[in-house]
C-alpha cells in the first residue's frame, strides 16, 4: 500500500477516491451514468489546452504562469474578431485560431521581457499581470469597434457580457465525428484537438529548442555555460504559454457555447494551476501526462459534483453553493502545495 501511495502521490490519490466516490452517488441516486461520463469528456477536453499552457511556462523557469488571462483577451479579442465576420463552423474556430497568434506572440513577448526583469518574483508579477490586463480588458470591451449586433448591447455602447456561439460555432469540435457508446458520447473532435496539441507540446519538448529552453529552466548557469541564453529561453516560455492561452480560450468557448468577456476571465489561471498540481507537476518539473491526468481529475470531479449536488440538495440554491464549495476547495487543496517559493 505504501509503494501504491509513493507512485500516485497523497493529491492524487485523494483525488481518484473522491471520484470514485461521486461515480458511486451517480449510481446510488439512479443519475444518468452515461450522461454524466459524456460530461466528463467535454469538461476535461475544452480545459486540456489551457492546462497546457502551464508547460512551457514551468520548464523555462518562469514557474505557474498565474498571467494566464494576458493570453485568454488575446484569444477574446481574436475570437470576437471571427464572430464579427460571421465565420461559422469549424473554420470558424480555425481562423480564430489563427488571428489569435500574432496578437498572443506580441502580448508574451513582452510579458517575458517583464517577468526577466523580476526575476524571483515571478508568481505575484504574473498575479498582478493577469488581473491589470483584465481590468484594462473591461474598457476595451467597451470602446473596440465591433459592429455586429450579436454583440453589442441592443441599448448603449459596448460588448455584451455574455455573447452565446448558437450562430456561430456553438459545439462545433463537440459534434464533429461525435459517436455514442453505450449512451456516453465521445466527443472525438475534440479530443482529436487536445491530442493534436498535445503532440506539438510533447515534440517540441524534444526538439533542441525544447530542450534548450527545459534547461535554461532548471540550471540558468549550466545552460549559459553550454552556450544558452536563459533569458531568451525565457522569453519563449512566456510566448508559448500565452499562445496556448489564447487557443485553449477559443477551444474552451466554443465548448460551453458562449465567450465570457469583462471580468470573467480573472480567476481562469487558478483552476488550471490547480489541475496540473494535481496531475503531479511541481514547480520546476511538468509533463504533458500530468496536465492530462490532473484536468481530467480535477474537471471530472466539478461535471460530477453538480448532479450529486442537485440529488442530495433537491431543494433551494444549495447545489451550486456545493459545487462552490468543491471547486474552489479542490483549488485550495492543491495551492495549499505551495510553501516558500516551492511547491512540496
Amino acid at each position: 500500500m505504501s509503494n501504491i501511495i509513493n507512485r500516485l502521490g497523497i493529491t492524487r490519490l485523494v483525488m481518484t477516491i473522491f471520484l470514485i466516490v461521486l461515480l458511486c452517488c451517480v449510481a446510488f441516486y439512479n443519475l444518468s451514468l452515461p450522461l454524466a461520463l459524456s460530461q466528463c469528456f467535454v469538461r476535461a477536453g475544452i480545459n486540456l489546452v489551457l492546462g497546457l499552457a502551464m508547460v512551457p511556462a514551468i520548464q523555462s523557469g518562469i514557474g505557474m504562469n498565474f498571467g494566464l488571462p494576458l493570453g485568454i483577451s488575446c484569444g477574446l479579442v481574436a475570437g470576437l474578431i471571427s464572430l464579427e465576420y460571421d465565420i461559422l463552423g469549424v473554420p470558424g474556430i480555425i481562423a480564430a485560431i489563427l488571428m489569435s497568434l500574432p496578437l498572443s506572440i506580441l502580448a508574451g513577448w513582452a510579458y517575458g521581457l517583464l517577468l526577466n526583469k523580476v526575476k524571483g518574483s515571478e508568481l505575484m508579477v504574473g498575479t498582478y499581470v493577469g488581473f491589470s490586463i483584465v481590468a484594462l480588458m473591461c474598457i476595451a470591451w467597451i470602446e473596440l469597434p465591433f459592429n455586429h449586433p450579436g454583440l453589442k448591447w441592443a441599448m448603449g455602447e459596448g460588448l455584451r457580457v455574455t455573447i452565446t456561439l448558437d450562430a456561430w460555432y456553438d459545439k462545433a469540435l463537440n459534434n464533429l465525428w461525435a459517436f455514442e457508446i453505450f449512451g456516453v458520447v465521445i466527443p472525438t473532435g475534440l479530443l482529436l484537438t487536445c491530442a493534436f496539441f498535445c503532440a506539438l507540446v510533447w515534440i517540441y519538448n524534444r526538439t533542441r529548442m525544447g530542450m534548450g529552453m527545459t534547461a535554461g529552466g532548471s540550471n540558468p548557469n549550466f545552460a549559459r555555460f553550454n552556450g544558452i541564453n536563459p533569458n531568451r529561453t525565457r522569453i519563449v516560455g512566456a510566448i508559448l504559454s500565452t499562445v496556448l492561452g489564447a487557443i485553449g480560450i477559443i477551444i474552451y468557448a466554443q465548448g460551453f457555447g458562449f465567450y465570457q468577456l469583462y471580468s470573467a476571465p480573472m480567476t481562469m489561471a487558478f483552476p488550471a494551476v490547480a489541475a496540473v498540481l494535481i496531475g503531479g507537476a511541481t514547480a520546476s518539473k511538468i509533463s504533458v501526462f500530468n496536465v492530462i491526468l490532473g484536468t481530467t481529475l480535477f474537471h471530472s470531479i466539478l461535471a460530477l459534483a453538480s448532479p450529486v449536488a442537485g440529488a442530495i440538495f433537491p431543494e433551494g440554491n444549495l447545489a451550486e453553493v456545493f459545487r462552490v464549495i468543491v471547486s474552489n476547495g479542490i483549488i485550495l487543496y492543491a495551492l495549499s502545495k505551495f510553501e516558500g517559493g516551492r511547491f512540496r
